[in-house]
């Protein structure tokens, strides 16, 4: 009787997983040091950032691209790991490591495409911004899904897909837990983001200014650029600062004045009309406004 041929896929899947994979891990390779070194990252848009900024982008004080990095590693790492058990001589090995080794990779590209799903859903509705090294992201992680469940001739597949489920509700519940802290009404007083620095005078005077003259300035609690602004200010010019909360677990929270405003990244100032991306020094902003009294802006 002539034996069936194995598909192509089923041959080559675990090349091709370990190589989307490792594609996988370069990205969040990159975003994890762009994170942890605080700098920009390299992207057409300001989504990219405004992602990085966000409270979703940390868990338990590390970096979340971090965590996908190590899943990515982790990955790749047990799809070739029975290749290094020679067929001939360790014939038993190879095939526990092939057996146990694709219930593996089921199990973990389940959760993370179940994640990635998730983590798009907070891109696109609760941070409103989207950051291409995170799309590509999850593309990888639905594309490895999508590979461990075809690339492989599995001989229960009922069995396999309830186990999918299983994994898929653990993963999202989870998910839901781990960022619950951050819809908590204590979410902006818990952030640590205080304003540390002693307003000079004239900095009072121009915040005043500003919200004589109808400036505003659009924000987040936990964007870390903002907190730059608002220090640059110092406390007390900060309070009198015409801020506008855009985040909606906020205080005082606005963020259909900020959709309708067209904020793309945060902080935005509207002048006299115009938009201003970016922190801003505060005699660029006297500059801007017009403001003509005395400028010795300084914090202590």
């Amino acid at each position: 009787m002539r034996k069936r041929s194995q598909p192509w896929i089923q041959r080559r899947s675990r090349f091709v997983i370990a190589a989307i994979a490792a594609f996988g891990a370069v990205i969040t390779a990159y975003l994890t040091l762009t994170k942890l070194t605080g700098g920009t990252a390299a992207c057409p848009t300001e989504g990219c950032d405004k992602v990085l900024e966000s409270p979703y982008a940390t868990v338990f004080g590390l970096p979340l691209a971090l965590f996908g990095f190590l899943a990515y590693l982790a990955v790749g790492t047990f799809a070739v790991l029975p290749w290094f058990a020679n067929p001939e001589t360790k014939k038993s090995l190879r095939n526990t490591l092939e057996h146990w080794t694709w219930l593996f990779l089921f199990v973990s590209s389940t959760a993370m495409a179940v994640f990635s799903g998730y983590l798009m859903y907070i891109m696109t509705a609760e941070i409103q911004s989207l950051c291409l090294y995170c799309i590509g992201s999850a593309v990888c992680a639905i594309a490895l899904f999508v590979l461990t469940l075809i690339g492989r001739d599995w001989e229960d597949l009922g069995q396999i897909i309830f186990t999918g489920i299983i994994v898929a509700f653990i993963t999202l519940i989870g998910s839901l837990a781990v960022y619950a802290p951050i819809h908590s009404p204590k979410a902006e007083t818990d952030s640590g983001y205080a304003i540390t620095t002693v307003s000079a005078p004239d900095n009072v005077a121009l915040a005043q200014h500003l919200e004589e003259t109808g400036a505003k300035m659009y924000g987040a609690f936990w964007c870390s650029h903002c907190l730059e602004q608002k220090q640059l200010f110092g406390k007390e010019a900060a309070e009198a600062i015409p801020y506008v909360e855009c985040d909606a677990s906020g205080t005082n929270p606005q963020p259909d004045v900020c959709q309708a405003a067209g904020i793309q990244s945060y902080p935005s100032w509207e002048i006299n009309g115009q938009l201003y991306p970016g922190t801003k020094t505060l005699d660029r902003l006297a500059e801007l406004s017009d403001y003509t009294g005395s400028q010795n802006f300084s914090v202590r």
